[in-house]
């Protein structure tokens, strides 16, 4: 049996590591196939590495692909797996699947403390950087698992979490996946193949998250902040509207799952949320620096700016991904942004939407120079918000990188 790991970074090599012992593979000849000509692979290993990695895919039996290879470039496959569809073949405990094209990390993060002060076994993993995998060996059939799912993961699933969570979806991704049907789609996976016992949680206001939910077969459960009693949006401890619903599903949930108002409450007040998502980085001569690096989509960037009241100075601009920034013309539109730095690959496209607020803008080449321009210009009480609302891959090996450099410079 020849099996194929297309991508051979943290989930193509927890892949390995999970399969390469069992019995029914022990005999398997093994290959790994990545555009990385410099990869190193587990002695034993065959490789084919660089620009025609996939080229011979119908010579293989199986392969499992890794989130970042586009499920439409692996046509001549013969079979397709991959490590999200393997852990949900193998694991018997229950699973809290959480997505959205922004606001999963931190719902994720936030209801994994809730369950986690409850006293529940719970493990977090998922499109949060820990392989699902790699939890197997802890879980139990009695254990919860929280699994942030990207449309990347949940794209060829044929299983539903028995808890799934459906925040705001909008367009996104659009260099990996082949239209925004597709996207769509992909996402939908975490609702439409649930059992009558499962349940779905849907954002209201968001007609795709609404249309995901009603595909499912068990109970819709609507997370409206009209009817929201637990906290306030000034009780919490992250910035913006957006946070406020993402505490505000999270706690949802976690009622669902048994645990008591005052457990959540508490958990909820103290969290401050995860980095390079609204994260309070510096304070410098009275001005507050934010880091929102995790911003790679023009809407996640507009809600970000519209969590800000006092003068704000915005820093964005990354790699285009094929997203209309149009909305930015209204949204970014307003008497408190005084300054627009621009970087990154798409700065140009960015100044021809931003046509009106011209002489708020300033293209620079670098972070660096984005970071030293908007020093200077911060004024006692402002703030700097690093909102790109692109991809990093441009100047950075990913967003998270982005953020530490952004962070660095504050230093």
């Amino acid at each position: 049996m020849k099996i194929a790991i297309i991508g051979f970074a943290r989930e193509g090599r927890a892949i390995y590591k999970y399969l390469k012992n069992k019995p029914k593979y022990k005999k398997a000849g093994w290959w790994v196939l990545d555009k990385n000509e410099n990869l190193k692979v587990p002695k034993g290993v065959r490789a084919f590495l660089g620009e025609k990695y996939l080229d011979d895919l119908e010579g293989f039996d199986l392969v499992y692909r890794s989130p970042g290879v586009p499920l439409h470039l692996l046509k001549k496959a013969k079979k397709i797996s991959s490590l999200t569809k393997l852990f949900f073949d193998e694991y018997k405990g229950k699973i809290i699947g959480v997505t959205g094209t922004k606001g999963k990390g931190t719902t994720s993060t936030l209801l994994y403390k809730i369950l986690k002060s409850a006293k529940k076994k719970v493990f977090l993993a998922g499109n949060i950087g820990v392989p699902a995998l790699e939890v197997l060996n802890k879980a139990t059939k009695d254990s919860l698992v929280v699994l942030e799912m990207s449309s990347f993961q949940l794209h060829d699933l044929t299983k539903s979490p028995g808890v799934a969570v459906v925040l705001g979806i909008f367009p996104d991704h659009q260099d990996a996946h082949k239209n925004l049907k597709e996207y769509y789609e992909a996402k939908a996976s975490i609702a439409k193949f649930q059992k009558k016992s499962d349940a779905v949680f849907y954002v209201k206001n968001n007609a795709v998250a609404k249309k995901i939910a009603e595909m499912s077969v068990g109970k819709k459960l609507l997370v409206d902040l009209k009817a929201f009693r637990l906290f306030k949006e000034n009780e919490i401890g992250m910035t913006g509207a957006h946070n406020y619903l993402n505490a505000a599903v999270a706690a949802s949930v976690a009622k669902y799952l048994g645990v008591p108002d005052e457990v959540i409450k508490k958990e909820v007040l103290k969290f401050k949320g995860n980095e390079h998502r609204m994260q309070l980085v510096k304070e410098i001569s009275e001005a507050l620096f934010y880091n929102d690096s995790a911003s790679t989509n023009p809407k996640s960037t507009s809600a970000a700016v519209a969590s800000f009241k006092e003068d704000l100075i915005l820093i964005a601009g990354g790699l285009g991904k094929g997203l209309d920034y149009s909305e930015w013309q209204k949204t970014l539109d307003r008497d408190n942004l005084k300054k627009i730095i621009l970087i990154g690959e798409n700065k140009k496209e960015l100044v021809g939407v931003l046509k009106k607020l011209k002489k708020k803008i300033v293209l620079v080449e670098t972070l660096k120079e984005a970071v030293d321009l908007a020093r200077k210009e911060a004024t006692p009480l402002s703030a700097v918000l690093f909102s790109p609302g692109a991809a990093s891959f441009d100047m950075f090996l990913s967003y998270a990188d982005r953020g530490q450099k952004f962070m660095s410079l504050l230093e």
